[in-house]
């Protein structure tokens, strides 16, 4: 027997509905589609997932966990009917949803099969993640319609992914004028205390101002871990408290009451796919069991109120399933669920050798666009007018590529870069956003999972840090999920001091900090040629990518250079070096690549190499260490603070590999453990300058 028979299942035909200029007539039409539908498919669906899910929590708790097998188990009990019911409303192809740590009963529902559930839970290689993630952490790709994002274990980050796929619906729709994303909708689920997080918030405010067909579903238990719901929102109702937004439909009600779940999900369904405008739907659902198998906290809530015994009384009203019946379909059930687990006992553990994969794409596969003889300069170009034609080009040869930011649009950014691009390609392709790095970094995430190659502006590092969840989880994204998805995201981010004007807010470098974040290619050019061949090479990555831009160079006469023309690439990992020498070898990148220019000047010709980085993810260490072996000596100058800075990984790598060639102790000079002053006296005595690196090229030299 399949793992979850059941009847002719919600199609597109079900739910495509006539337009009415009467408000709420075309929803009215769809829903009642919709829950014919249900009732031609007879329930079954819904009751098997509901069996299935509530067997996999029982055998997991009662005997996986306690017998050691299981290390960790998160029950999904009393959630389980809303979920199993509105995976039946998600049958378009274009459908997605993104769950949390109890949304393991939709992906039942969505086909995920029980023997990849206790291989989840279990660790093991035929897992969804391939035993890399917690057990209730899934994704699948679409099965029955609905495509399920990898889950986040931050709670709220669901939310943003899903409005960057709404926004990608309307764009496949609208600017790319593919009829097949029509009335696809995008679903994020969550508990109570996830209304609570900034990437609700911030989803929510995506939403409801741009119109995108989201529907969001809070599966509100009245408690989170230990803290109860009204501590996680004024009063304790999130859909109460939304009422009062015009460009929100908002449903209340009870989700573990069949009918009643039946309807409020068809409803809330409907609007989105009709009105292609957001909805919430808030359920009342019973916890009944503790926050996980670590938790020795009880549920408050009666078992009374368990969805199980509902639907078991429904279908004996309705169904005409009478007790026999219902227990012999659960006695089926769980024989399928223990065969299934038998099976699973027998899958492989994850082969060790294989847990460096997926960090990385392994190659490229983006095309190269053809040479465009013309399109070289003649005169240099700004190192600002570089990354503006890159840019330009890109959108010009590829629709799927948009750009996002604050206040990119208009006004072109604040730093002009992408100036009288929105006149151009439309608000669609070159948008402003709000005021959320959560917003911009999740909903790349979505965009990209989408098919669309989103290239979202950071306005300056310190900006960053609202959005660092999403940016650590854009990063591990491949990894996660063993390869299934990737975040295919460039991230543009304008970094360090300015010679006009400088701050703590404004001038982080930070790329320290970056270079720490797992999964991410990190491009630091020092000059408008290696821009352009940088970012193009970003932009035909199968990687996510960070871009950065220094401040102080953008405009900077030192450079420019000529524009290499429209095919130019330059691979990452192939450092530049910018002055041969024999006798020290001093890295940089970025503006200090100037620094140190102006410094080596100050010696005999050929004395000392410089080498221009260029990428610090991957680093050329090949380029270095050659150097090394020569030279004997070893300076690392950047502006980064000096504790932890990159400068230490390049030096702890040279010191290990160079020991028997060095002649000298490997050297940094950074910025020292401060933030970056506003007075420029304060900036100039931060900074390492020209005199310094001097001296300290004089000192390792005559060491």
């Amino acid at each position: 027997m399949s793992e979850r028979a059941g009847g002719t299942l919600l199609s597109n035909e079900d739910l495509s509905c006539e337009r009415s200029s009467h408000p709420g007539a075309a929803e009215q039409v769809c829903v009642g589609r919709a829950n014919q539908a249900l009732e031609r498919a007879s329930w079954s669906s819904v009751i098997r997932t509901v069996l299935t899910s509530r067997t996999i929590d029982l055998i997991e708790e009662r005997e996986l966990l306690p017998s050691g097998r299981l290390r960790h188990q998160f029950s999904a009990r009393g959630h389980e009917l809303i979920q199993a019911v509105l995976a039946e409303h998600l049958r378009h192809e274009h459908d997605a949803a993104m769950g949390y740590y109890r949304s393991r009963p939709f992906l039942l529902g969505a086909g995920l099969t029980s023997r990849e559930a206790f291989a989840a839970s279990l660790g093991l290689a035929t897992s969804p993640t391939g035993g890399r993630d917690v057990g209730v952490v899934l994704n699948l790709p679409a099965r029955r319609g609905v495509t399920v994002l990898p889950t986040a274990g931050d709670v709220g980050a669901q939310y943003t992914p899903i409005a960057g796929w709404a926004q990608a619906i309307d764009y496949h729709c609208q600017v790319l004028r593919d009829a097949r994303w029509q009335e696809a909708i995008a679903v994020a689920m969550g508990g109570d205390g996830s209304v609570a997080t900034s990437g609700f918030w911030s989803a929510l405010t995506l939403a409801t101002t741009l119109g995108l067909p989201m529907l969001f579903v809070i599966e509100d238990n009245d408690i989170g871990i230990s803290t109860p719901g009204w501590m996680q929102t004024p009063g304790g109702n999130i859909a109460a408290n939304l009422r009062s937004l015009g460009s929100l439909y908002v449903l209340d009600g009870s989700g573990s009451e069949p009918e009643e779940c039946r309807r409020l999900v068809a409803d809330a369904v409907s609007h989105v796919r009709v009105r292609r405008s957001p909805a919430l739907l808030r359920v009342q659902v019973p916890r009944l069991c503790a926050h996980s198998g670590l938790d020795v906290s009880r549920p408050s809530q009666s078992e009374e109120c368990d969805p199980l015994m509902a639907l078991q009384r429904f279908a004996a009203r309705t169904l005409t399933i009478d007790e026999a019946a219902w227990n012999a379909l659960r006695e089926t059930v769980e024989h399928e669920v223990r065969a299934a687990l038998a099976q699973a006992l027998r899958d492989p553990t994850p082969d060790a050798r294989t847990v460096s994969h997926h960090m990385f794409a392994e190659a490229a596969h983006w095309p190269v666009p053809s040479s465009d003889p013309g399109a070289c300069s003649e005169q240099p170009v700004s190192f600002k007018e570089a990354v503006r034609l890159t840019l330009e080009y890109e959108l010009a040869q590829d629709q799927r590529v948009l750009l996002f930011g604050e206040d990119i649009g208009k006004k072109g950014g604040v730093h002009g870069v992408t100036l009288g691009m929105q006149d151009r390609y439309g608000p669609s392709r070159v948008c402003d956003t709000s005021l959320s790095e959560e917003g911009i970094l999740g909903r790349a995430i979505g965009l990209a999972l989408a098919g669309l190659r989103p290239v979202p502006e950071i306005q300056f590092r310190k900006y960053l840090d609202p959005g660092i969840e999403q940016f650590h989880n854009i990063g591990t994204l491949r990894w996660r999920t063993n390869g299934t998805f990737a975040a295919k995201v460039v991230v543009r981010i304008p970094v360090g001091y300015h010679n006009r004007v400088s701050d703590p807010w404004h001038s982080v470098s930070g790329e320290a900090e970056l270079a720490h974040a797992l999964g991410w290619k990190i491009a630091f050019p020092a000059n408008a040629r290696d821009a352009v061949g940088l970012l193009r090479q970003a932009l035909r990555s199968e990687d996510p990518t960070i871009f950065l831009e220094h401040r102080n160079l953008l405009q900077s006469a030192r450079s420019a250079t000529i524009y290499p023309g429209h095919d130019y690439l330059l691979p990452f990992g192939q450092a530049r070096v910018l002055c041969p020498g024999t006798q020290i070898t001093v890295v940089c990148w970025g503006d200090m690549v100037y620094r140190v220019l102006d410094a080596g000047a100050r010696f005999p010709a050929g004395a000392v190499e410089i080498i221009d980085l260029r990428t610090i993810i991957p680093w050329d260490r090949e380029t270095v260490e050659r150097s090394v072996a020569r030279t004997g000596r070893c300076l690392i100058v950047h502006e980064d603070s000096l504790t932890a800075g990159f400068g230490a990984e390049i030096a702890a790598t040279v010191a290990s590999a160079m020991f028997l060639s060095l002649e000298a102790p490997v050297m940094r000079l950074a910025t020292p453990d401060l933030p970056i002053p506003y007075q420029r006296d304060l900036l100039d005595a931060v900074l390492p300058s020209t005199e310094g690196i001097a001296m300290r090229i004089a000192d390792l030299m005559a060491y």
